[in-house]
């Protein structure tokens, strides 16, 4: 018998979710993504089709690999871009979008609709900052 019961929490991934998503088009330069990124004080970028679906993700680390690497700042984004990003349904269980990131070593998840549109993003602060309430509930 395990000594901490298990409960799945009813919260889902929309309860969570920064809706207001950083987004860029695949032609777009490294340069004007990483302004972006430090203008909105975000550490991704989701890079968005016409129809407004995830193609792609620059975060951070692809970043430092365009400096580590020397590229141009004038570099498309499509060619430092994490293709197919990892992402997640809103209907989804916080609990599992923690289990994703904690699987895939992964500190974003683009949130979409059933459609596969962009609707929101989960970063790993937003799980910490989730789970710094939750403790601060069961003092």
């Amino acid at each position: 018998m395990p000594l901490i019961k298990r409960r799945e929490l009813p919260l889902r991934v929309s309860d969570i979710m920064v809706k207001n998503v950083v987004t860029a088009k695949e032609n777009e330069r490294v340069r004007e993504v990483a302004i972006r990124m430090y203008e909105n004080k975000v550490g991704s970028v989701v890079v968005v089709d016409d129809e407004g679906r995830p193609v792609g993700i620059v975060t951070e680390r692809d970043l430092v690999y365009v400096v580590a690497r020397a590229l141009a700042p004038d570099t498309p984004v499509w060619m430092v871009m994490t293709e197919d990003p990892v992402v997640i349904n809103e209907n989804a269980l916080v609990t599992e979008a923690m289990e994703k990131m904690r699987q895939l070593d992964i500190r974003h998840l683009p949130v979409v609709d059933s459609a596969g549109k962009l609707v929101g993003m989960v970063s790993f602060r937003d799980i910490v900052d989730f789970m710094a309430v939750l403790m601060s509930l069961t003092k």
